[in-house]
């Protein structure tokens, strides 16, 4: 076992708490030149992103910048940072009231219930900290007013009285939006408690009631537009950050960021690979965020929380982790498989992850909110894609955001989710045969093996829906299916000079040093009706481009040692009629 020298910070993999990384030797990296930015807007600051991106640690790091209680700590946690050395004026002025919805039961059936039980406990640990700040009657005035709205109203009441004034911190206002999303009955029960009388709305009109006296400050994050929108009829004070190019690097990390990181390990620990080299392997995994359209070409972010579980796990076993994700973001995503049941019900010919896998890339306007009754339609459920982190800004078409899929991590989801689409049944390579299957073709290079399960399976689960859609539903499923192959990353219609592959299989060398064998994958499609002259048409067409695309620097730099084969693949249908290597 290595030495781990002592003065060696620690990574804050997971950890939310800014105090615990600040005072407990925990590497942080500084976003708080983005305070004096948050001070200049609005002071009702809505913010959406993608789950695991910094949303809460940043909320925890503002707490402690304005929180009253905190002033004789504030060398300590801010000192040696940006705002540390360029503090402004609200520095340790507020009282600081956070409430976590993530805490609250989800079941929309009790929401009330748990709203009222989160509520009162954290009113209450307020009024026991801040004590000194309130009136003597605070504690006893709150145990008589009734449930959460009742309680918000007395408590800013009372902090006007005694001329304090709140930071409001709301994270995770939007937890129940999986409820929502699942089934009809939750959407019914949501829209009761959003609309009309209903007591979530009842409890942020109380907030904005608030916002006239001792509510200073809001801050308040979520993952999706869907709840803010509903709500915001009521609490239209806010504003919403999430698609302003000045905000686009405060959570995630820039590519500088990661590079500064790696370079403090790189003196501390033994690292068997360059910083090039490491960034080379992380980008196309977790890099590629864009959330904002003027920030495009200028920056991209990567998951902060997949780089410090890659970094951690590297300086723990001084090798690239065998899993590039990890098990906390597939459980993330899993939650989501109701975005693509939604999308399943659309009555379009094609749908929009079916067209995403198709060409490449959707078009769409991003919404800044949508009531959650329109979420199935195909322009929310685009802007629900995005801000869920299943699609990144790539530039503008046709007047359009161009949205594409941000990296390899999300890429794998979405390939999983098309799948379960297809059919219910669970079509991963995880059982022992598929598994086989997979080792077959990188360390054998039995490839026709591999070729004809997927034929089998694309013939056996293709509705009569599928079918019409002939050469978008081949082509997805078989992306979809490499893409469950642990030793690959797929690339699909990857750009050269010399044209392009339909799926070029990349060999996880980094991962796998010892496999063998890379592929290009040329697929082409002739519909049911075409004469079968249009096969050996496709086929030749096929071979033409799998000869170009492999004598392309692309290819070679990352095929390694392996040994290059090219296959051309060509369905009459949904038959496969064509699966030969193209010998050279």
């Amino acid at each position: 076992m290595e030495y781990v020298l002592s003065d060696r910070k620690r990574l804050p993999y997971g950890m939310m708490n800014f105090e615990d990384i600040r005072l407990d030797n925990y590497y942080y990296v500084d976003k708080t030149s983005y305070i004096p930015w948050i001070e200049q807007s609005d002071r009702f600051f809505f913010f959406i992103r993608p789950r695991r991106f910094g949303k809460s640690l940043t909320l925890n790091m503002l707490q402690h910048y304005y929180d009253v209680h905190a002033k004789d700590k504030f060398d300590a946690l801010f000192g040696d940072l940006y705002i540390g050395k360029h503090p402004t004026a609200d520095r340790n002025s507020y009282l600081v009231l956070y409430l976590n919805f993530s805490g609250i039961d989800g079941e929309l059936h009790n929401y009330r219930k748990g709203l009222d039980a989160h509520c009162s406990i954290t009113f209450e640990n307020f009024i026991k900290i801040y004590a000194d700040y309130l009136p003597q009657d605070t504690l006893e005035g709150l145990r008589e007013a009734k449930g959460a709205v009742e309680q918000i109203d007395f408590l800013y009441q009372q902090c006007a009285r005694a001329g304090q004034k709140i930071y409001l911190f709301i994270d995770e206002y939007d937890h129940f939006t999986n409820a929502i999303l699942s089934n009809a009955e939750s959407l019914k029960r949501y829209t009761d408690e959003t609309h009309g009388e209903g007591y979530l709305r009842a409890f942020f009109n109380k907030v904005k009631a608030g916002t006239y006296s001792s509510i200073k400050r809001c801050f308040i994050t979520g993952v999706s537009p869907v709840t803010m929108d509903d709500l915001t009829s009521g609490f239209n004070i806010g504003t919403n950050y999430s698609l302003s190019p000045e905000f686009n690097e405060m959570m995630g990390f820039t590519e500088e960021e990661v590079r500064e990181m790696l370079t403090y390990y790189s003196t501390r620990s033994p690292f068997h690979h360059t910083i090039d080299e490491l960034i080379e392997m992380m980008k196309p995994w977790y890099d590629n965020y864009c959330f904002a359209q003027k920030s495009y070409g200028r920056t991209t972010m990567y998951n902060s929380n997949m780089v410090l579980y890659f970094v951690k796990n590297y300086i723990l076993y001084g090798e690239v982790p065998e899993d590039m994700i990890e098990d906390n973001i597939r459980i993330d995503y899993e939650k989501l498989r109701m975005l693509i049941r939604k999308d399943k019900e659309f009555v379009h010919d094609a749908s929009v992850i079916q067209r995403l896998v198709s060409q490449g890339y959707i078009t769409g306007k991003l919404k800044k909110g949508f009531p959650a009754s329109n979420i199935v339609d195909p322009d929310n459920f685009v802007s629900l894609l995005y801000y869920f982190g299943m699609l990144t800004i790539s530039g503008i078409y046709e007047d359009e955001s161009k949205l594409t899929i941000p990296n390899q991590v999300v890429r794998e989801q979405i390939y999983t989710y098309l799948l379960n689409t297809y059919n219910e049944i669970d079509l991963s390579f995880d059982s022992y045969e598929k598994d086989q299957l997979s080792k077959s073709i990188a360390y054998q290079g039995e490839w026709r093996a591999y070729f004809d399960y997927i034929a089998e399976c694309l013939k056996r689960y293709a509705s009569q829906r599928d079918k019409q859609k002939g050469e978008f539903f081949v082509h997805g499923f078989t992306l979809a299916m490499t893409a469950q192959n642990r030793f690959y990353r797929p690339i699909s219609e990857a750009d050269t000079q010399a044209g392009y592959a339909d799926i070029f299989l990349c060999p996880l060398l980094d991962i796998y040093p010892n496999m063998e064998h890379s592929y290009i994958i040329e697929l082409k499609y002739a519909k049911y009706k075409d004469p079968e002259s249009r096969v050996e048409e496709l086929r030749l067409e096929g071979i033409a481009q799998a000869n170009r695309y492999a004598d392309t620097d692309t290819v070679r730099n990352a095929i390694g040692t392996t040994r290059l084969h090219k296959i051309v693949v060509v369905y009459k249908g949904m038959e496969m009629r064509v699966c030969e290597e193209v010998h050279s």
